[in-house]
């Protein structure tokens, strides 16, 4: 790994500043989920606190760029730029973008339809700042868009960055494909390969070896405080 930070996903409960004041003793490089009090730009002052270097996550439950119905899609559209400015005033790095999903199994094709209009309309977006934009792979659910390494094509294609979310991947048995596809930015969390975990790194079955030679920043996006810092001590060992 180039560098190693960690996601603000395991003190979601507390405030942006306390979560970052925590963080801060033990990392550089933090990654702000962008949810409830963490939702930026609303509460970017707190970050502007710290001297960090910070990755965005943007919202992941507020819209769906993979709609077909235009309007949804062209106003998920505009949350990822509100994210996008948000990220670029705070001097960010990277911000990270889910792909979608579709709960019609019906519709799916349409919707992968839609998914590639707004990947094609990001990479446009992208070159208005200067933070990179990344898109991340999806796990196990039916539902959900870019769970396969293929669609990666489509990605860096639009001059979109690929994030690898190793423990998505891992659900979908499809880590060492993931592996060739050049990311950018990695997620880092275990699991068993049956649900999504975000436990600490160690807890489950992923092989972490190959993923930590990757010339990648690498984020410890684990749901719990304990679990990050138990993540930090495997890197430790290994």
């Amino acid at each position: 790994m180039r560098t190693l930070g960690i996601s603000s996903n395991c003190l979601m409960k507390q405030t942006l500043f306390s979560a970052l004041e925590v963080l801060s003793s033990i990392t550089d490089y933090v990654e702000i989920m962008s949810a409830c009090g963490h939702s930026l730009p609303e509460y970017a002052e707190a970050a502007e606190s710290f001297s960090l270097r910070y990755s965005v996550h943007s919202p992941t439950s507020d819209g769906n760029i993979a709609e077909s119905f235009e309007k949804i899609r062209q106003a998920s559209l505009a949350v990822i730029r509100e994210s996008a400015e948000a990220a670029d005033a705070l001097g960010a790095e990277t911000l990270v973008i889910h792909p979608g999903f579709c709960l019609e199994p019906e519709r799916f094709r349409d919707s992968e339809k839609a998914l590639i209009k707004s990947i094609s309309d990001l990479g446009k977006m992208q070159e208005e700042f200067s933070v990179r934009f990344v898109m991340e792979n999806l796990g196990s659910w039916d539902c959900c868009h870019f769970r396969f390494p293929a669609f990666a094509d489509v990605v860096s294609d639009a001059g979109l960055g690929f994030c690898l979310d190793v423990g998505h991947a891992n659900l979908n048995a499809a880590l060492p494909g993931f592996l060739e596809k050049n990311p950018v930015h990695v997620h880092l969390h275990d699991n068993h390969g049956g649900w999504d975990e975000h436990a600490a790194l160690g807890d489950g079955d992923i092989d972490f070896s190959r993923v930590l030679s990757l010339d990648a920043v690498g984020i410890i996006e684990c749901m719990e405080f304990d679990a990050v810092l138990k993540s930090l001590e495997y890197l430790k060992r290994i």
